[in-house]
């Protein structure tokens, strides 16, 4: 699966996951004291079916998510397909699409706490809109060089660092405090829905009209996500000019927001280690299905495409299972599960005639229970934070948790080569396996609820 990545970000028509369990979190936490927090909603009912603002925001994202995910596939695709790229080569294709949140993440959310989050979002669409356009247009003109790619897909990075900061700090100023969870369950469901039927797309598009033209059909959905938020209004003040302090300053605060904050600690924790195992494992995805298992760019699209349901089925549960075990215990629960349906993966090859399915229930499991885990650490994080902290804190848990990815896409490529796929994606396994131990050995268990803004530091619950 995917991890479980620290971007709720992320939005279809899915069934309404309703309201969270108004003891365990967000109904009962005022966040309209903070600076910048978002302004009661026009709609008297806490339903966001009926506010048109934040369903413009959140069709929009729909489209920027397909794209996203379309252009994942069709790029490494395009890369191994038609450029003969290798495992090393692979590696250092996705590096260079993560490397910008090691790099600049931090200096990212203090910059972005200075600025209006949704002007950055549709500058960040734009940008990354002119970038993939480069790709068909030099393969027209037969120009297009494995470097080419690189150099895009480190100008996405730049712009997806500055996109997702924004869109993660950006849901408290467009819902009433009450709302936030539904929210970031609608925005979770699409991201997974995208995340898991996006590849199915793609390689339906790639055997239609060729890797290239499936790339610039993500043009436009990263356009239409730009058009969307421009017609979405939100309720956040620009800080003024002197509440600035040095960068440095900034940067320092956010990261000890979230490294002295002992459940958010551990949340990361878990976050980074299973980013690091699942990008060894989606870093050579391509390779592994297309030639270790023979795969066609159709049939990895399909494959990843059934996990759609289990994404659906997450969101949809989420409310439920929280409910009924408890904000808490549900990081851990969700946590045990993603990490073991792993070895699925390399499994496969030891049974490749039942790689289909043996995929096709990682990706379900995985779908299922990333999203559970997702939409309750995220509104979590977003829930405790004052609101001038939260482009530094989200900007401070991806630094941590997307920081690795470069680091173990290059470990992928060079592992891939040396020893080759297969024993590359075991070691990937064993690395998800150790992920849960943060989550699963803290005190998450003795808790029903996580603490709220208004309850102290997590330190004084547990």
């Amino acid at each position: 699966m995917h991890a479980p990545s620290p971007t709720m970000v992320g939005m279809p028509q899915s069934a309404d996951p309703g309201p969270p369990d108004q003891g365990a979190s967000t109904a009962a936490v005022d966040l309209s004291a903070p600076a910048g927090a978002a302004e009661p909603s026009a709609v008297p009912s806490e339903s966001l079916w009926r506010d048109r603002n934040f369903l413009t925001m959140w069709t929009g994202q729909a489209f920027a998510q397909f794209g996203v995910q379309i252009s994942e596939l069709a790029v490494p695709v395009l890369a191994v397909l038609l450029l003969g790229a290798g495992e090393f080569e692979v590696g250092v294709l996705n590096a260079a699409n993560v490397a910008a949140f090691l790099l600049i993440g931090l200096p990212a959310g203090a910059w972005i706490d200075r600025l209006r989050k949704r002007h950055v979002m549709i500058a960040a669409d734009l940008v990354r809109a002119a970038a993939l356009a480069c790709v068909p247009l030099l393969w027209m003109l037969d120009a297009l060089q494995i470097w080419h790619l690189i150099v895009v897909a480190a100008v996405i990075g730049i712009a997806s660092v500055c996109f997702d900061v924004s869109y993660q700090s950006i849901v408290p100023s467009l819902v009433r405090p009450g709302q936030i969870a539904q929210a970031n369950g609608k925005l979770q469901s699409t991201y997974e829905v995208a995340n898991i039927a996006g590849p199915g797309v793609a390689g339906w598009l790639i055997g239609l009209i060729t890797a290239p033209l499936a790339v610039l059909a993500t043009v436009g959905t990263y356009l239409l996500s730009a058009v969307a938020l421009i017609f979405t209004r939100d309720h956040e003040e620009k800080r003024p000019h002197e509440d600035h302090g040095p960068i440095l300053r900034e940067i320092a605060e956010g990261l000890r927001f979230v490294f002295t904050e002992k459940l958010l600690r551990r949340i990361a924790g878990t976050t980074a280690i299973s980013n690091f195992a699942s990008t060894i494992s989606m870093t050579l995805l391509p390779l592994f299905l297309l030639r270790e298992l023979g795969f066609t760019p159709q049939a990895m699209g399909l494959v990843l495409s059934l996990g759609a349901v289990g994404g659906l089925l997450g969101a949809v549960a989420t409310p439920h299972i929280v409910s009924r075990i408890g904000e808490a215990r549900t990081i851990p629960v969700s946590a045990i599960c993603f990490s073991f349906v792993a070895l699925l993966m390399p499994f496969a090859a030891v049974v490749p005639w039942m790689a289909f399915p043996l995929l096709a229930a990682q990706f379900f499991v995985g779908a299922f229970t990333g999203i559970l885990y997702n939409i309750t650490q995220v509104t979590f994080r977003q829930r405790i934070t004052p609101a001038r902290l939260l482009g530094r804190m989200n900007a401070s848990v991806r630094w941590a948790v997307w920081g690795v990815m470069p680091i173990a896409a290059l470990v992928a490529g060079t592992l891939g080569t040396s020893i080759g796929v297969v024993p590359t994606l075991w070691i990937g396994a064993l690395f998800e396996l150790c992920a849960a131990a943060f989550v699963v050995t803290g005190p998450f268990w003795s808790l029903r609820n996580l603490p709220d803004l208004h309850s102290g530091d997590s330190e004084s619950t547990v």
